[in-house]
């Protein structure tokens, strides 16, 4: 029992020190919501400068690897331009709903750091817990999947949603991949897939605190603020799938050796 609640602890701590980014951007969220004094810059402009700002506190005092800055503005690049198009008056899945001058078209630059946020955890957490498999699909496999998913954002508007199937691709992939991750001297495992559903599922809670504090609205929200639909958790499954293979170009997965396995579970 001792045992447990140490490892419960630790694992609470190092969860948080994965998170410092995203915490970060949405405490910033949060408070800006509720109390922003500054009349002659704009709220998003504001949060753009802050997620700068503190991506070069990271980096300065060697809190974040320069690979991991890297893994954060690919995302943000990559995450600019579904935004741009999600956003665009032909389509207008979710607006912006605050002034900005820092921005392209419809999107202010700092909505690309809400999904870098994404990135920076799966990059920290991988380091921070020593991220190894059972096993791992071949590289390409992967790329190519989440490629498929990245067009289905964008083509689902006009053809088949394929979004199922893509699912189901992933679970086919990755669905006996277990992940282990060290808590303090051994390695635990779970489910490689029950994994990217919990991180989902905090990225809705997330969402859902954004949204209240008008940082974007989807259409039904308009009006009046209300939970986010629980079906978005698919879309968010599927982004973190993405997330996942764009970390593991730059973090190539470890395989943990058979023989090392079921020493750790004997230890166990």
């Amino acid at each position: 029992m001792k045992t447990f609640l140490y490892e419960f602890w630790l694992f609470g701590i190092k969860q948080a020190s994965a998170c410092v980014f995203g915490g970060f951007l949405l405490a910033m969220i949060i408070i800006t919501r509720f109390w922003y004094p500054f009349e002659s810059l704009y709220r998003y402009d504001f949060l753009f400068l802050a997620a700068v700002g503190f991506q070069i506190f990271l980096l300065a005092f060697r809190l974040e690897s320069p690979k991991e800055a890297v893994v954060i503005l690919i995302f943000h690049i990559v995450a600019t331009i579904m935004e741009l198009f999600k956003t665009s008056d032909g389509i207008k899945s979710w607006q912006y709903p605050e002034p900005f001058v820092i921005g392209i078209g419809n999107v202010p630059l700092f909505a690309g750091f809400m999904y870098s946020a994404v990135g920076s955890y799966i990059a920290r957490v991988w380091r921070i817990f020593d991220f190894r498999y059972s096993s791992y699909p071949p590289l390409w496999t992967t790329v190519a999947l989440v490629t498929l998913i990245y067009i289905n954002f964008f083509s689902h508007h006009y053809v088949t949603d394929i979004r199922w199937l893509l699912i189901i691709a992933s679970l086919v992939m990755f669905g006996r991949v277990q992940i282990y991750f060290r808590m303090d001297q051994i390695h635990r495992h779970m489910p490689l897939v029950v994994g990217w559903l919990l991180v989902a599922l905090f990225i809705w809670f997330a969402e859902n605190i954004s949204t209240f504090a008008n940082v974007w609205v989807y259409p039904t929200q308009q009006h009046h603020w209300q939970l986010v639909s629980i079906t978005k958790l698919v879309a968010w499954y599927l982004l973190m799938l993405l997330s996942f293979v764009l970390v593991s170009l730059v973090n190539r997965p470890t395989i943990m050796p058979p023989a090392l396995r079921e020493e750790e579970q004997t230890t166990n």
